[in-house]
């Protein structure tokens, strides 16, 4: 099963992103990661890359992000991890549950994930 990391500057921020997302997940696996080491706002490559582990079951993660230096970061833990791994060009909250809605199905891929999270772009909230 494809899971899924979400990165915020604030892990605060994501685990009530992944919380969110959680319910239309079934058992995709959602990992919250975000925070600076002393608990600030940041992003850290090595937390990234543990919750790209964690997410992992064989089948590769997808990545959500809310801000730029979190994009620098995550491709930073992709190439320091040896998991598959795509990043979504989407809104966070939307695209993640979009995510994990996708990810239920048994033939999901990194790309249709991916594309359904990036789907959320499109979506008007009036």
């Amino acid at each position: 099963m494809v899971g899924l990391v979400v990165v915020s500057h604030s892990y605060t921020a994501a685990q009530g992103i992944a919380e969110i997302a959680a319910e239309m997940a079934g058992e995709t696996n959602i990992e919250p990661v975000g925070g600076d080491s002393d608990g600030g706002i940041g992003t850290v490559p090595d937390d990234i890359e543990a919750a790209l582990a964690a997410a992992d079951d064989g089948d590769g993660v997808v990545v959500l992000v809310d801000l730029g230096s979190a994009v620098m970061n995550t491709e930073v833990a992709i190439e320091l991890s040896d998991v598959e791994t795509v990043i979504a060009d989407a809104p966070v909250l939307e695209g993640a549950v979009n995510a994990a809605v996708a990810a239920t199905s048994p033939d999901a891929t990194l790309g249709s994930v991916r594309d359904q999270a990036e789907s959320a772009r499109n979506v008007d909230k009036l």
